[in-house]
């Protein structure tokens, strides 16, 4: 069986805590601009560079922000390309120790999840209720942290945003790990955030659905029979160990190793797969209602 944990999360950081994070963000924030100022110096855009270095303009945006760690490879490519003389390569023992510290951003009961997602050679999840965490984009997920209940203060939303974009640093790591999602056609239709940040989301599940290594299904609501009534749930496998489950439901995580618990839930997913479109056919109706909009 695995363990239970609650899943509450406190509505202020504690202030050695806070300082801590912060001092992080101004060192992230500080290498950001340092990136930016070469890049426009060097008279590239975030596209050209992005293109470079195998980032999308958007994450090279994030990372000029100071809301996207840079990995060491993007500061080697980016020093040499922007003709840096070791400025931004001599930066990767500092974002590693920065990296290290930021750790704790995440809620107590989400850290041993978030340690396995880090080091997933596989990740497999079905959504019925929210985008999963890996593809919101940063304005998605500062909205649904802004309407959680209790009430976040605006300093704990900072920092669980800032958390969460740092999460899916897995997804730019080569060799790519196998990612694959299941989303409910429901979520599709859901404008948390408003309808600026819902297209600006659903946008970013088009590039991901066209992003070589990376599954994008949608479970359209037409379906007859429904294997994923029981709720989310995630699969995730770390580098040498045995596949996990995870699911996370009102104030409570779980973490599954009981390998027939987890032989259940890959069967179920198997079969989620089975009954939603095609990645390609999963991209129209993302597009049909883009083109509502």
């Amino acid at each position: 069986m695995g363990d239970v944990r609650g899943g509450g999360e406190s509505g202020e950081a504690r202030p050695e805590l806070a300082e801590d994070l912060a001092e992080v963000s101004d060192f992230f924030r500080a290498l950001g601009k340092q990136i930016k100022l070469l890049r426009e110096r060097a008279g590239m855009t975030q596209k050209e560079l992005g293109h470079h270095v195998g980032y999308t303009e958007a994450m090279i945006g994030s990372v000029e922000r100071g809301k996207r760690t840079p990995q060491p490879e993007l500061l080697d490519a980016a020093d040499k390309l922007l003709n840096a003389g070791g400025l931004l390569s001599i930066a990767k023992d500092d974002v590693q120790r920065a990296k290290a510290k930021a750790r704790v951003r995440h809620p107590a009961w989400f850290r041993d999840f978030a340690g396995l997602e880090a080091e997933a050679v596989e990740l497999h999840e079905y959504s019925s209720l929210v985008i999963p965490g890996l593809l919101q984009t940063e304005e998605h997920a500062r909205a649904l942290y802004g309407m959680r209940q209790p009430l976040l203060s605006e300093e704990v939303i900072e920092i669980r945003v800032a958390a969460r974009m740092a999460r899916q640093e897995v997804l730019t790591r080569w060799p790519r790990a196998i990612f694959s999602w299941v989303i409910d056609e429901s979520v599709l239709h859901r404008p948390l955030g408003g309808w600026d940040v819902h297209t600006g989301q659903l946008r970013h599940l088009l590039t991901v659905g066209r992003a070589r290594g990376m599954t994008l299904q949608v479970m359209p609501l037409e379906r007859f029979e429904h294997p994923g009534l029981g709720g989310p749930f995630t699969l995730i496998t770390p580098k040498g160990r045995a596949q996990n489950g995870y699911v996370e439901a009102q104030q409570s995580s779980r973490l599954i190793t009981d390998q027939e618990e987890v032989r259940i839930m890959s069967a179920r997913y198997g079969t989620l797969r089975a009954q939603a479109h095609t990645p390609q056919e999963s991209l129209s109706p993302i597009e049909k209602m883009l083109g509502e909009r």
